[in-house]
């Protein structure tokens, strides 16, 4: 009975990998769209992991960040182009936050990606 539950375990585990595999995406306009649309779902209420993290430390404002992604979906940089209504102090903690971020789709290797993205807090 053990080795019957623990061939099944081993089973759900690796079928669980082998479906987190990522996308490769080798356009450049479709790289920043993806990059966008996870952004544009990060940033939705209740669940979106940027919308609870702007609950958490009461961020309020417009910041137009100029993002650099880079192979692997890593945030290479983060540079804030314009910031309307929020204080520094929370323009900061927010950039150091989005460093942090990765996306969830494969780029091909040694090749950076930037893009501007308005983040509304309200």
């Amino acid at each position: 009975m053990k080795k019957l539950t623990l061939s099944m375990l081993l089973i759900l585990l690796f079928s669980g990998l082998y479906a987190q595999k990522k996308i490769l995406i080798e356009d450049t306009q479709k790289v920043i769209e993806a990059a966008k649309a996870e952004l544009d779902e990060a940033m939705k209420a209740p669940d979106g992991n940027l919308y609870l993290f702007a609950q958490k430390y009461q961020i309020t404002g417009s910041f137009e960040i100029k993002l650099t992604i880079h192979e692997k979906g890593k945030v290479a940089t983060v540079f804030v182009e314009k910031n309307e209504g929020g204080s520094i102090k929370s323009q900061n903690m927010f950039k150091d936050y989005l460093m942090k971020q990765k996306f969830n789709f494969k780029m091909p290797k040694g090749n950076d990606y930037k893009f501007n993205y308005t983040f509304n807090f309200n």
